[in-house]
């Protein structure tokens, strides 16, 4: 395995020249910053290495491409000069008040699929429909806060890089440098509340970035809270939910039946001997024969059956992730006057790079124990963990087990309290149910698969809003 490549080739792509864009903001000039500390002597203004980064960006005609008209946007590209990354982002401003509504970085997962899928099959401005028509969203997450969507790690979406990232350690110091030198660019958004959200493999993602944002002392990123929905983030608490979830004991009926249900069984204790050797020691070698063998004996199963993995209800489409609608995304970012408008450097977009995929299974990135890193968060800021309960592949059952065995300074108190119902805007109908004390919250949608803004949009859209407001987070 030492031996072995696991990188993907380069995205062809053509760079724009720098007249290209309205503003570039270079990290080796906020690296010479410098200013006097309490004992006097001199430091940095902004702590991390930001020396080989720079932010290029660019306005967005909000009427050239209909997406969100009249709002502000922007989109762009972090590079890091050295190492030949670039990521693409695409921002929207609040629909509400942005000058006073807080700030959301949206993250999808894979690992390896774009975030613009997040933006046009989810909690975007708009949709797109089999004729290429943008559908205006009303319940966008833009409704009250602006939003950042990001493709990373490289190679995902519009970025690009001649080097390749295959972990999530790696991939949260670009997020840093791309966080600072926007906030250092666009310095009108970095005094609102500033926030992370994301699903699936962002369950890994985000507790690394966080941690990264806060391992700097001196940062002009104001972080207050994380949302992770439908997330992969104790393996060891959540391989076990794979089962009940298949054979009926999540709420839907049994997709698998008796004798499978009882050889993901029999595989379980293996499964889980694997991950917690994976979890002591850390290292590739036994990480990743701890995933190869959980996916294939645990997860295969289910996968085999043909029914949509992100959706117990239905069927797989034709869609290799079961969406069609995917389809319709990367056939719209494709257009040339979409590259065009959004600034885009790749010959081509695709929603998911498999390849990425692979390369973070064989570093062993997938059984990797990122969930130690929340209980320092937690001391700091509060989580929100949503799950839409339809879901297989991350689902409800092992996402609540993870964040009740999790022990943090709260995990006493989180520990005598009871899920409650949930409803929309606190009194109306029941959309699920909560549980939260302190600064750990984890909420059960009803009726919603992996995807929650995209089965539930009116749900996911009531209860963002309450968390940014500070319901059950008294810390914001």
């Amino acid at each position: 395995m030492d031996k072995a490549n696991f990188f993907s080739p380069p995205k062809k792509h053509q760079r724009r020249n720098d007249n290209h864009w309205d503003s570039i903001t270079r990290g080796g000039d906020i690296q010479d910053m410098w200013v006097q500390g309490e004992s006097g002597s001199k430091e940095r203004a902004i702590d991390g290495r930001l020396e080989t980064y720079n932010l290029r960006s660019k306005g967005v005609d909000p009427g050239a491409l209909k997406v969100d008209p009249g709002v502000k946007q922007i989109s762009g590209y972090l590079d890091d000069e050295e190492n030949d990354k670039h990521l693409f982002y695409w921002f929207f401003e609040s629909r509400n008040d942005p000058t006073n509504d807080p700030v959301v970085l949206w993250l999808n997962g894979g690992p390896g699929c774009s975030s613009l899928t997040g933006l046009f099959l989810e909690l975007g401005p708009a949709s797109i429909n089999s004729k290429l028509e943008l559908i205006h969203n009303p319940y966008s997450w833009n409704s009250n806060a602006s939003v950042i969507f990001l493709d990373q790690p490289v190679n995902v979406g519009y970025s690009y890089s001649g080097s390749s990232v295959s972990n999530t350690v790696a991939a949260g110091k670009d997020v840093y440098a791309l966080l600072t030198l926007f906030f250092k660019q666009f310095p009108q958004y970095a005094k609102q509340d500033f926030h992370i959200a994301g699903e699936s493999y962002a369950g890994h993602y985000i507790p690394v970035f966080a941690s990264e944002i806060l391992s700097h002392k001196k940062t002009n990123i104001n972080l207050k809270s994380l949302l992770i929905g439908n997330g992969l983030t104790d393996a060891l608490n959540q391989y076990p939910a794979y089962r009940p979830m298949a054979c009926g004991d999540g709420g839907w009926p049994a997709v698998v039946d008796e004798s499978t249900c009882q050889s993901m069984d029999n595989a379980l204790p293996r499964c889980q001997s694997l991950i917690e050797t994976c979890y002591n020691t850390e290292s590739v070698w036994t990480c990743v024969p701890a995933s190869i063998y959980c996916n294939n004996a645990i997860i295969g199963p289910y996968q085999r059956t043909g029914q949509n993995p992100y959706d117990v209800r239905v069927k797989c489409g034709d869609n290799p992730l079961c969406y069609e609608g995917l389809d319709y995304i990367s056939e719209w970012l494709n257009k040339p006057a979409v590259m065009e408008a959004l600034g885009a450097e790749v010959d081509s977009y695709d929603g998911c790079n498999f390849d990425i995929n692979r390369n973070f299974l064989f570093q062993g990135d997938w059984m990797q124990p990122y969930h130690r890193l929340v209980p320092g968060i937690l001391e700091k800021m509060p989580i929100l963990v949503y799950a839409g309960d339809a879901d297989f592949i991350c689902n409800w059952i092992g996402n609540a087990a993870w964040t009740d065995a999790l022990e943090w300074n709260g995990s006493e108190e989180y520990g005598k309290v009871g899920r409650t119902d949930l409803k929309l805007g606190g009194a109306g109908e029941k959309i699920g149910e909560v549980k939260s004390s302190g600064n750990l919250t984890f909420m059960r949608i009803h009726g919603a698969g992996h995807m929650v803004p995209l089965d539930q949009p009116v749900s996911s859209l009531d209860f963002f809003n309450r968390w940014l407001s500070g319901e059950w987070a008294p810390a914001i």
